[in-house]
This record gives structure tokens, C-alpha cells and sequence, in this order.
């Protein structure tokens, strides 16, 4: 089995908001991995002692030690778990119903010699990979299909318009302080024979596919397992750098944190 893991953050001066984790049990028939994807907040009120990398190393080993240890229950209820003893962990200074509490999407991924169990939450991603080469995304869509209504809007009100549907119904999911966000989650199984190699993606890596448009699923895990983690994220950052000013690729940012962890059976 081979597991390979990249992480960069988007700017040096900022610290990383990404988290990624892996676990194989000492019995060795399995495994798990973690890709959370922290939500960035405006440079204002957060209603919150801590930062968000607390929050997703908080979130993150909890998840990895739960999926890992605790097989008797399913992701989302992991998850659910994870994100209590997360908000418990908080002091009174925090504001839990805060929109702005710290959050972060998911990829959660269980692994033994029968299936492959996993959960995405929001716009992170999880390719699977069949014996045959044929790449199969697990992607959560609720974020995508609301973004051609704040692109309609002034710039000014876009990040206002997409933050009012956060953990709201009828708009998209994060993981933040409430665990009832576990059950909104993607989740799936799949017998393990049908997978030989998987990978779990922040969206500052599908960038390659979603933004640049470099190349199809397949092609992007094509490049991750020939190449691995560490070369994709540089043909991101290459993309990025030529494209500063966002004018042929619109984005959010022109770097963005960017995390890949593959794993192959």
C-alpha cells in the first residue's frame, strides 16, 4: 500500500487552514483518512477565542481516532461525534451560533478488506479509482449550484450572499459546531475490490480540473499517481501564477491553501 500526502498554504504569511491525516490499524486490514478544508473567515468579528487551524487540528485528529478506532460506527456518526467534542472543546468566550464559527468542509475515508466507507461534506472531493482506470468523483454539489446566483450579484454582496446559506436549509453544509451537519453529508460504500486507488482533494487542488481545466478527473488522477502530490499542487500554483489577476480564471483568491493525500491498494 502505498499513502502519500501534500499540503501547502496559500500565501507564506497566512498559516495553512487545510488539515490531513492518515491511520493504519496495527492489524493492518485497514485504514482511514482525514482532508478537512478550513473556511476562511472575513477579517472581522468571528465571535470566537480561537482560529481556524485550531479548529481543524481540533476536528481532524478527532475524526482520524474515531473512524480509526471506533468501526462499529458510520462516518457521519463520527463526524457528529467529532464536531461536539470540537464545540466542547471552545471556551465561554466563544459564540457557537456565530455564522462565522470556525468550520471546514470534509473528505472522510474507511478502508478494510471488504469496502471502502466514505463522506464528503461540502466542496472538497474524493476520487476513486476502479481496476479498470476509470475515475469515479464523490462530490458534494449543493455550493455549486448556488453560485451562479451570487455571481449575479454585485461583487460587493457575493461572500454575504453565500455565507447567509451556510448550514442553512436550501443552501450547503460545514462542519462547525453543530453535529446534526454530519447527516447532510454524502456517504457511501463501495466493495473494495472496485477501488485500487483513491484520493482526497481540497478545492485548492481540483482547482486543476474545475478552475484551469487542464484535465478531466481521470486526468488529474492520472498526474497524482504518476507524479504524486507534491507535483500537482506546483502545476496549480503554476496556473495561478499565470493568471494573477483572475481574468481568464475567475477565483475567490490567487492561491489558495491546497492539500492532496493518495492512497493506493
Amino acid at each position: 500500500m502505498r499513502i502519500e500526502m501534500a499540503s501547502e498554504p496559500g500565501s507564506p504569511r497566512i498559516p495553512n487552514e487545510d488539515y490531513a491525516s492518515a491511520a493504519l490499524p496495527a492489524a493492518g486490514r485497514g485504514g482511514a483518512l482525514v482532508v478537512l478544508d478550513g473556511v476562511t473567515p472575513p477579517p472581522r468579528d468571528v465571535g470566537c477565542d480561537h482560529g481556524v487551524p485550531w479548529y481543524v487540528t481540533r476536528l481532524g485528529g478527532t475524526l482520524l481516532e474515531l473512524s480509526g478506532s471506533r468501526r462499529d460506527r458510520t462516518l457521519a456518526q463520527c463526524l457528529a461525534e467529532a464536531i461536539g467534542r470540537t464545540a466542547r472543546a471552545h471556551g465561554p468566550g466563544c459564540d457557537l451560533s456565530h455564522a462565522r464559527t470556525p468550520q471546514a468542509t470534509v473528505v472522510l475515508v474507511r478502508w478494510d478488506e471488504s469496502a471502502v466507507e466514505y463522506l464528503v461534506l461540502s466542496d472538497s472531493a474524493l476520487l476513486l479509482e476502479g481496476p479498470d482506470g476509470s475515475v469515479t468523483p464523490v462530490l458534494d454539489t449543493r455550493l455549486d449550484g448556488l453560485r451562479p446566483a451570487a455571481r449575479a450579484l454585485p461583487p460587493a454582496e457575493r461572500a454575504a450572499y453565500l455565507e447567509g446559506l451556510r448550514n442553512a436549509e436550501g443552501g450547503f453544509f460545514t462542519a462547525a459546531a453543530d453535529p446534526e451537519a454530519a447527516s447532510r453529508a454524502v456517504t457511501g460504500t463501495v466493495p473494495r475490490e472496485r477501488v485500487r486507488a483513491l484520493a482526497a482533494l481540497s478545492d485548492g487542488v481540483t482547482r486543476w480540473a474545475e478552475t484551469f481545466r487542464l484535465g478531466d478527473w481521470a486526468g488529474l488522477m492520472a498526474v497524482l499517481r504518476a507524479e504524486g502530490p507534491r507535483s500537482l499542487i506546483a502545476r496549480v500554483r503554476a496556473a495561478e501564477s499565470a493568471d494573477r489577476a483572475g481574468t481568464a480564471f475567475p477565483r475567490g483568491k490567487v492561491h489558495d491553501d491546497a492539500t492532496a493525500v493518495l492512497v493506493e491498494f
